[in-house]
């Protein structure tokens, strides 16, 4: 099992940047695909970016409204990903939940509220 929580959230202006982690305590990290996902409120949780375990090293993606500004890392020995968030807009304000797959599991953090308003 993997046991994932967040940090980094908070209130920023826009145009801002802010830095998510997401720590996870559980055996065989390294294999499993993370993803940093977003919930607005009245909205469908979407998946903003992903990043391969190490079967497929090097592998990331994006969804179009972040690309060019969202980056995803992630470093297996600290058992740790990051989203690295800049040029914030209005419009990415929601709950940011970090996800853990591998094979038929997903495990999923508490959340991390971003707030990006003037």
């Amino acid at each position: 099992q993997l046991q994932l929580v967040e940090s980094g959230g908070g209130l920023v202006q826009p145009g801002g940047s802010l830095t998510l982690s997401c720590t996870a305590s559980g055996i065989a990290f390294s294999m499993y695909d993370m993803g940093w996902y977003r919930q607005a409120p009245g909205k469908q949780r979407e998946l903003v970016a992903a990043i391969a375990g190490v079967l497929r090293i090097g592998i990331v993606s994006y969804t179009d409204s972040v690309k060019g500004r969202f980056t995803i890392s992630r470093d297996n020995t600290e058992k740790t990903i990051y989203l690295q968030m800049n040029s914030l807009k209005p419009e990415d304000t929601a709950v940011y939940y970090c996800n853990g797959h591998y094979r038929n599991n997903d495990y999923w953090g508490q959340g991390t509220q971003v707030t990006v308003s003037s």
